[in-house]
């Protein structure tokens, strides 16, 4: 990760000045459904802060990533939320097994 904001850091010395709004900065993106966390340039707005290796960077927590996209993972994964599912299989289940 130390090695990947490197060389963002060296490619953004290289953009022209200017064209960037002010609050671009670093910023922590969480997976809130594995924890993972990654660190880029973002202008999203937060008001959380994280402790992300040693240093303190404003969070942006996100439902779902890259780390835990079944398209990106190649697992497959099922997802209730709010018991969809369930309420998708009391209506329709039965007559799927006729």
């Amino acid at each position: 990760m130390q090695l990947e904001f490197i060389i963002n850091q060296a490619l953004l010395t290289k953009m022209k000045k200017g064209i960037h709004p002010e609050n671009y900065r670093p910023v922590v993106f969480r997976d809130m459904s594995n924890g993972d966390m990654f660190l880029t340039r973002s202008t999203a707005k937060t008001n959380d802060t994280v402790e992300f290796e040693g240093e303190t960077y404003p969070v942006v927590k996100v439902e779902i990533s890259s780390s835990s996209h079944p398209f990106y993972t190649g697992k497959s994964k099922l997802v209730d939320t709010a018991g969809r599912v369930d309420k998708f299989m009391s209506r329709y289940g039965k007559a799927a097994k006729k």
